[in-house]
């Protein structure tokens, strides 16, 4: 760390310096350290607050702020409570027991059936209570319930547990719409991609198989027209071979005829030849010019 000296009296002190260029890594440090205030209390949760250990509030569901730790803490324990009226159905299969090893067998039914609905609900989620979970919930709570009276010795079997209605409690019940809407949302846009595959994937496979057979086809053309060109190069190099004066001359007219098509031509002998008034009307029907 840099330091100054400082004459105090006769007495000469180093002083260490501050240097200014912590002062943006303090100031995110702050930030961060602020930041890690931020929780998010769950639906089926409650923000439990502790002020230097000791509780001081709740917190309700939703995105909420403490003083970062050491200075305050929070915990979210799952409440899961939730409205459900629920059906059981049983019927007698022991009647000695039924009558004389329980009291008022009805009120049994209807308190162990209570108690294993709360049982089995606080070990789902809530979205899954309210939601998807309602068979495992019902068929969880018919085997608690029937542990719970074959242990009284009630005489009793329960035939089925049925769940009429699941519904979240009112302070919180915006909350789970929300997240309702939410599920639906995201169901919508995966079911929106997933018909947007299925359509531009059978396209996309069409139209390369198309351009695969195009490039095909490009190419066995181009290969056959080689091939076809070369055949007549090899034709036309051995005739060539046999007769190179005359070859040359049919070459020379027949490249004549394709650049300067439908024009009369003459041709003049070379000067070897003898005789200059000698000339070749390749066109003889046409006119009859000479």
């Amino acid at each position: 760390m840099a330091t100054r000296r400082v004459m105090f009296g006769d007495q000469e002190v180093e002083i260490p310096e501050f240097n200014f260029k912590i002062i943006p890594l303090l100031v995110a440090a702050l930030a961060l350290w602020l930041f890690t205030g931020v929780y998010m209390v769950g639906p089926d949760e409650v923000g439990v607050v502790r002020t230097f250990g000791e509780y001081t509030r709740v917190a309700q569901s939703g995105l909420n702020y403490h003083f970062p730790y050491p200075i305050e803490t929070v915990k979210t324990p799952k409440v899961n409570i939730v409205d459900a009226e629920m059906i059981v159905q049983y019927k007698i299969k022991d009647p000695v027991a039924y009558l004389f090893k329980i009291v008022e067998p009805e009120l049994t039914v209807r308190e162990a059936a209570e108690a294993s609905l709360r049982s089995v609900v606080g070990r789902n989620k809530i979205d899954e209570t309210l939601t998807t979970g309602k068979f495992q919930i019902q068929e969880g709570t018919k085997t608690q319930l029937q542990l719970i009276l074959d242990k009284y010795e009630s005489g009793i079997h329960v035939v089925a547990v049925q769940l009429q209605d699941v519904s979240p409690p009112k302070e919180v019940i915006g909350a789970f719409k929300d997240v309702a809407s939410a599920k639906e949302d995201k169901n919508r846009m995966v079911n929106q991609a997933e018909g947007y595959r299925n359509d531009i994937i059978p396209k996309a496979r069409g139209e390369a198989e198309a351009m695969i057979r195009d490039a095909e086809g490009f190419r066995e053309s181009r290969i056959k027209r080689s091939e076809g060109d070369a055949a007549k190069f090899t034709t036309i190099l051995k005739e060539y071979r046999k007769a190179k004066s005359i070859t040359q001359k049919r070459l020379y007219l027949e490249t004549m005829e394709r650049v300067l098509p439908g024009i009369e031509k003459i041709i003049i002998p070379d000067k070897d030849s003898g005789n200059m008034l000698n000339l070749l009307n390749l066109n003889p029907g046409k006119g009859g010019k000479k």
